[in-house]
């Protein structure tokens, strides 16, 4: 995924989440709903989110040094990983907490609903249907290039840049938690139970340690360094299978230094009787086809060798 797709979903969001947060804390004071306090956390935390994995980008594209040679192109995952435990996880602790305490609340009051001006709060949850809706839409045009003809899930499970998949499981999550909200404020109201707006607050608050386990297992999984994905090793491989010094390919590795990037080792077989100039060409040639079949691998470690019998299975 280039960085200009994750930028611009990252800031849409970003400016629906702010004003949303601001509208729905309004909300909670004038109405006291535990819905719409557990939500304008939620937009807060979401902003949160959006400026970090903005500041990952930034630092991302820092050049290499002697002490990070690769560069920092995994400072993305860093914070997507950030992203997904510290601020879900404290805005689905939170809303748990509040709904728990709501639930009690109501509880030992009897039941009664505890809202004033609940128009206020049916409002401002409609506004912000609509505001999450149109960055939901913006993170969907900016993914569906890159998602081929994978299903959203997969896209999710194997896209190497979190960006995307973090804003895309955020804006759908901000929906369904919004839904969960107007549900319980509506129930709230119809029913005069103040049962119904704290149970919205727990729903709330479970979803989002729900989406938090699913990105924190995902972004491990970048963070711990994972290969090339399997189109990309199959155009590498038919690069390397289609350089004429090339014999075969003896074992190869690929690792991802960030979602741009990826390393590329391999040992190929050479012919035995060809001279240093010709395996240097032929090295020369593989890089370029591997770079012209998949830019994104620009770290290229080719080891030529002698294919040995124990070797001719996993060369093919």
């Amino acid at each position: 995924m280039s960085t200009s797709h994750g930028a611009r979903a990252i800031v849409a969001a970003l400016g629906a989440n702010l004003g949303i947060a601001v509208a729905k804390l309004v909300a909670f004071l004038v109405t006291g709903s535990s819905a719409m306090l557990a939500e304008s956390i939620h937009s807060v935390a979401d902003s949160g989110n959006q400026v970090l994995l903005l500041v990952g980008g930034r630092r991302a594209r820092r050049a290499a040094t002697p002490a990070h040679p690769f560069g920092y192109g995994r400072e993305r995952y860093v914070y997507g990983f950030l992203v997904s435990i510290v601020l879900f996880t404290l805005g689905g602790l939170f809303a748990v907490y509040e709904g728990w305490h709501k639930l009690a609340e109501a509880t030992s009051a009897g039941g009664h609903p505890g809202l004033t001006s609940p128009g206020w709060a049916v409002a401002v949850l409609a506004i912000a249907i609509v505001l999450e809706s149109l960055s939901l839409r913006t993170a969907v045009a900016e993914a569906t290039p890159l998602r081929g003809q994978a299903s959203w899930w997969q896209f999710v499970r194997r896209a190497k840049a979190p960006e995307l998949p973090v804003v895309l499981l955020e804006d759908f999550g901000a929906l369904v938690g919004l839904l969960l909200a107007l549900v319980g404020v509506g129930l709230s109201i119809l029913t005069g139970s103040g049962v119904w707006d704290a149970a919205g607050t727990l729903a709330i608050g479970t979803l989002l340690l729900l989406i938090a386990v699913l990105l924190g297992v995902e972004t491990k999984s970048l963070l711990l360094g994972e290969g090339a994905s399997p189109a990309d090793l199959d155009q590498i491989t038919e690069a390397l299978r289609a350089e004429p010094g090339v014999a075969g390919i003896i074992h190869m590795r690929t690792l991802h230094l960030g979602p741009d990037e990826l390393l590329v080792a391999a040992k190929i077989a050479v012919d035995g009787g060809a001279s240093a100039a010709q395996v240097a060409a032929a090295i020369d040639g593989a890089e370029r086809r591997i770079r012209a079949a998949v830019p994104i691998a620009r770290v290229i470690y080719l080891e030529p060798d002698l294919l040995r019998a124990a070797e001719v299975g996993e060369a093919g």
